[in-house]
């Protein structure tokens, strides 16, 4: 990785895993980020435990050309052999779950290999997959606190995330390549998620991109490689992450996202993140810190 701005880069804890490591990294970035990530033989996983910078892209520039940046999510993938050129427009501090695995560990599920289309590149800069997710925030929890059988739990939790991405990345391309929905779609989705309150349905989305709610659901997973209901139970949570940023009570993040009373939205968001929401705006006070 190499970069042209000033990046203070903090090792929190780190746990071996089989064919890699999990590293709790902490970023103090003075200005806009401005990065390249190239990885030769490791895919690397990257799930941001605290709020990701806002406006954060990504451009494949050997692929694509230089101006086209998408916007990265709560977890990017960089597979092997690729370039991926990181952008932000301002600079901040965030603390992220690190993984880098072995191509290995991966392609081994894969014996007819894969081909890193477009749309797989694409999907991988915005990852909204529970496994996935899981199993990224079980590894920090142990490189944190450890404890006995921490090695095994490891190397099994490590077996598992490696199977789910084998997995998140075929599913991606499945069928022909026109099944996906448009750019244009996806961008409309991910406007109205961000708008907050009560959850839109699949009606509403189906509506919204002029699609039967059949065609949504098939061609949602056909881009993104989860279902609609995944993305928006996950995407709600990426945005209290960055709510709890800033001085706003729990109960009016709770309500502005949409949740019927506060403890309902601690119980979702203890699921999803393994902490309660005010565990969650501590542990980012300290990463400020």
């Amino acid at each position: 990785m190499k970069s042209d701005t000033y990046t203070e880069t903090v090792f929190e804890a780190e746990l071996a895993i089989p064919h890699g490591h999990a590293r709790i990294m902490r970023f103090s970035n003075a200005q806009p980020t401005n990065h390249m990530f190239r990885r030769t033989d490791h895919y690397w996983l990257d799930l941001c435990l605290t709020p990701r910078p806002e406006k954060a892209r990504g451009c494949y520039s050997e692929r694509w050309g230089p101006h086209r940046f998408e916007r990265l999510g709560e977890i990017f993938l960089v597979p092997p052999g690729e370039a991926l050129h990181v952008r932000t427009e301002v600079g901040d501090n965030q603390a992220s779950i690190v993984c880098e695995i072995h191509e290995e560990a991966v392609d081994r599920w894969l014996p007819g290999g894969l081909e890193w289309t477009d749309r797989r590149l694409a999907g991988g800069l915005d990852i909204v997959h529970p496994h996935i997710r899981s199993c990224l925030s079980r590894l920090a929890e142990e490189a944190r606190r450890g404890g006995t059988g921490s090695a095994a739990l490891a190397e099994l939790v490590a077996s598992q995330l490696a199977i789910e991405v084998a997995r998140y990345c075929e599913a991606i391309a499945e069928g022909p390549i026109t099944g996906g929905l448009a750019s244009w779609r996806l961008h409309l989705i991910d406007e109205r998620l961000h708008k907050g309150g009560t959850p839109p349905t699949l009606e509403e989305l189906a509506t919204l991109c002029n699609l039967s709610v059949r065609q949504l659901t098939r061609g949602f997973r056909s881009s993104r490689g989860c279902t609609v209901g995944d993305h928006i139970a996950l995407t709600r949570i990426e945005m209290a992450k960055r709510l709890l940023a800033s001085d706003d009570s729990v109960k009016s993040i709770a309500f502005a996202l949409g949740f019927v009373s506060p403890s309902s939205f601690s119980y979702a968001f203890g699921r999803a993140i393994g902490v309660t929401p005010l565990r969650f705006r501590q542990r980012h006070l300290r990463t400020l810190s």
